[in-house]
């Protein structure tokens, strides 16, 4: 687990000697926690890890305490299970200048054998290039080979070069890397098609396809099989509208990232493509909601503003 740590502290944060490491963990997660503690240390950076009881859903804010913690800090890393990305707590401490790292979903395996150990730096012009094309965009076209159709408007709308390394202001998921951006809401329309991964729920890697129909920007219809009622159930339980929001549009870039059933692995693939749902206030939309989830498809061909950028899951750098 050393290597793992190592180089989710010196690569993907950056931590400098002195400086402030606030380490956000649940009980199950307190080893890896724990992991990248020593590695904090060992740069001769301060670290300190909050405790937290498991949120009852994700994006689901930490304790008032721990979100202030944040805000002083100058890294806050988060070995959680039960997603905080997704929060004020989260957008309060980038906007005070601190940097981030997500670790959401972590066993003590993802610090050992996962796209972690990629070539951050090797990877991070793709990831760039993609994010330029999805900014301001004012036409986004998806499809994939499995059925997904979807059009949805960027304009106005800043993309997030999520290359897994942090700089001042920033957060980034890792190991996944990816280029994203949220579309405006109301814009999109179309159908969607999850072939591949909703990890989430304890669904995993999915056995059937799971299909969403999209209209003015919201869900209004979710079918498939166990996996779909599962998804549809969940939402509807969350007795909030805003969960139907589609939040974000997302690029996996990390070519070490396979399919795992494990969040931030399989939002990683690369060639894949995420349709977020739900919340959108830390990727540059304004929809607060119970959660945010992600579609994850393959056989991508992505069309943007009248450029083809992915064709077949080839990205087309």
């Amino acid at each position: 687990m050393a290597k793992g740590s190592k180089q989710v502290i010196e690569i993907c944060a950056n931590v400098k000697k002195d400086e402030k490491v606030i380490i956000i963990a649940e009980p199950k997660t307190m080893s890896i926690a724990e992991s990248i503690a020593i590695a904090v240390s060992n740069v001769g950076a301060e670290p300190t890890i909050s405790l937290i009881t498991p949120r009852i859903a994700d994006s689901t804010e930490p304790p008032e305490p721990v979100a202030a913690a944040m805000k002083e800090s100058d890294v806050f890393i988060s070995t959680v299970f039960t997603s905080i990305t997704h929060t004020h707590a989260v957008k309060n401490a980038v906007n005070e200048g601190s940097r981030g790292i997500m670790l959401t979903q972590f066993d003590n395996e993802m610090l050992i054998n996962s796209g972690v150990h990629a070539d951050f730096e090797k990877a991070a012009p793709t990831c760039e290039w993609v994010a330029s094309k999805l900014e301001n965009a004012e036409r986004i076209h998806l499809t994939t080979t499995h059925g997904t159709d979807l059009i949805m408007s960027a304009k106005g709308r800043t993309s997030n070069a999520m290359t897994g390394i942090v700089e001042k202001g920033k957060f980034a998921p890792v190991p996944t890397i990816e280029a994203n951006v949220s579309p405006l809401e109301g814009t999109a329309n179309g159908k969607i098609v999850a072939n591949a991964s909703i990890p989430y729920l304890g669904i995993g890697i999915l056995k059937e396809n799971v299909i969403v129909d999209v209209e003015d920007g919201n869900i209004t219809s979710i079918s498939g099989g166990h996996e779909a009622r599962i998804l549809s159930k969940d939402l509807e339980d969350k007795n909030d509208d805003n969960v139907y929001n589609i939040a974000e549009i997302g690029v996996g870039l990390n070519p070490e990232c396979k399919f795992n059933g494990f969040m931030l692995e399989d939002e990683g693939v690369f060639g894949s493509v995420h349709i977020g749902i739900g919340s959108s206030i830390t990727l540059g939309g304004d929809v607060k909601a119970a959660c945010h989830y992600d579609l994850i498809m393959t056989g991508v061909t992505l069309e943007v503003d009248g450029e083809v950028i992915i064709k077949n899951g080839d990205v087309l750098f």
